[in-house]
């Protein structure tokens, strides 16, 4: 397994590097923007750990870059605790977000888990890699989802929340189930997390007038809601 360090300071990279090598992973560091960018077309990791303050462009940046072709798990490591920076992050498509100082005991276990939950998803059947309604395509394969034939560019989050919830119409899933199912069971962030994904998935289209949509169902969560 190859993991892509992220930092400006270089004494915490090394160190993360460290930990990481003592767990048996390849790692390989930057610690500017354009300098993540290459290494991560080069190197081709399993997984990024992304420091939001760097030089050059931040992590969000970064995170945006590496969203648009590919979906590799990231972490994202700050001293920003604020609710708003761990929201937008994940919004972004992270996967997890540590902030600092950390104990890099917790951060190899939270590396782990990520992985695990990566390589633990099953494989889906041909039927489920495609799922389609009236004017809604939603592909596995290529990771993609159109709408009235137009591609949409959804975070890979907010894809895998939309997908599950169209291969299961008319299935209630309350907050927690969601957050299970996603991010997994492991993962660090709250109920508020999936509120705001579902916002960011109804934005993308205008369900007044499908056959379908994202309800809410009050007191217990979310379904989609279709005649299929």
């Amino acid at each position: 397994m190859k993991i892509l360090v992220i930092d400006d300071d270089k004494n915490i990279a090394e160190l993360i590097s460290l930990y990481l090598k003592k767990e048996g992973y390849e790692t390989r560091e930057a610690y500017a923007g354009r300098q993540a960018l290459r290494e991560f077309a080069a190197f081709v990791p399993q997984l990024v750990l992304l420091d939001l303050m760097l030089p050059e462009m931040d992590g969000y940046q970064i995170c945006r870059e590496i969203r648009a072709k590919s979906a590799v798990p990231i972490i994202f490591l700050t001293a920003k605790s604020d609710t708003f920076d761990k929201v937008l992050g994940l919004e972004l498509g992270a996967d997890d977000y540590i902030v600092k100082p950390f104990d890099p005991k917790e951060l190899v276990a939270r590396v782990k888990a990520v992985l695990r939950r990566y390589e633990s998803k099953p494989a889906e059947s041909a039927n489920e890699q495609k799922v389609e309604y009236p004017n809604l395509e939603i592909n596995a394969l290529t990771y993609t989802v159109k709408y009235h034939g137009k591609e949409l560019e959804l975070p890979p989050k907010e894809f895998e929340l939309l997908q599950f919830l169209a291969q299961h119409p008319n299935q209630v899933f309350t907050r927690e189930k969601l957050l299970d199912r996603i991010w997994g069971y492991e993962f660090m962030g709250d109920t508020r997390t999936v509120d705001v994904h579902i916002k960011r998935i109804r934005e993308k289209f205008d369900l007044d007038d499908e056959e379908w949509s994202v309800k809410t169902v009050w007191g217990v969560g979310y379904k989609f809601e279709a005649n299929k």
